[in-house]
């Protein structure tokens, strides 16, 4: 467990916007939307969120860790397909309610449980008039 901890986020919203303190503005479930991107090209790999423990836990290793969910703990992405997210940079955006982080990926390449490289691997669009999924085409990098 780390002891990395985040400041209230000031109640001057100049201060918060411009200044140089990262307070992250945590949600009522204690979460913040964490978007990953791959450091290189830039493609979207995962959404996810973060809770004060693992983005301290990110900060503090250089390695990605959120919050899950479904399972009520604390993630380290690839932990167990050794495809971890190695952070390159962490960027916050202005009312500091959302960070983006810029990761290098290891192992496989792949960020998604499916063996993806991406976890937006689907299209959404209209089909005789009903609402339908599509494949973009990228098949799975390993067996998950």
């Amino acid at each position: 467990m780390t002891t990395t901890t985040f400041p209230k986020p000031p109640a001057d919203k100049k201060a918060l916007e411009e200044g140089t303190v990262f307070s992250p503005r945590f949600d009522a479930s204690g979460l913040v939307t964490a978007v990953v991107t791959d450091a290189a090209d830039g493609m979207l790999l995962m959404v996810a969120h973060m809770n004060a423990e693992a983005l301290a836990l990110t900060v503090g290793t250089g390695v990605a860790h959120y919050w899950s969910r479904s399972r009520e703990k604390i993630w380290k992405k690839g932990e167990t397909s050794g495809n971890l997210q190695a952070v390159v940079e962490l960027r916050t955006d202005c009312d500091q309610d959302a960070i983006w982080l810029k990761v290098k990926v290891a192992g496989h390449d792949a960020t998604c449980h499916t063996g993806r490289r991406s976890c937006f691997y689907r299209t959404v669009g209209m089909v005789d008039g009903k609402v339908s999924l599509a494949g973009d085409g990228s098949e799975p990098l390993f067996d998950a």
